[in-house]
């Protein structure tokens, strides 16, 4: 059996097909990073732990640092 001198494939479908490997090496490197990044984390908790509370902790400008979560009642007089 003889194989065809002519090609069968368009540039349009081996352009697809080429984008289409591209963006899939694309993914699995994106995924390597996340999996690296989240290795990378957990290597180190305190420090994490740290960076949120220490944000939650700050007080923003005009507001008082601790507010009560009750208001004591009014005085009937």
């Amino acid at each position: 059996m003889a194989s065809s001198g002519k090609k069968k494939t368009t540039m349009a479908k081996l352009a697809r097909e080429s984008r289409l490997r591209e963006r899939r090496l694309n993914k699995q490197a994106k995924k390597e990073a996340r999996k690296q990044g989240a290795s990378d984390h957990l290597a180190s908790p305190g420090a994490a732990m740290n960076a949120t509370t220490a944000e939650t902790a700050q007080s923003g400008p005009g507001q008082d640092a601790l507010e009560p979560a009750v208001q004591p009642p009014a005085e009937v007089g």
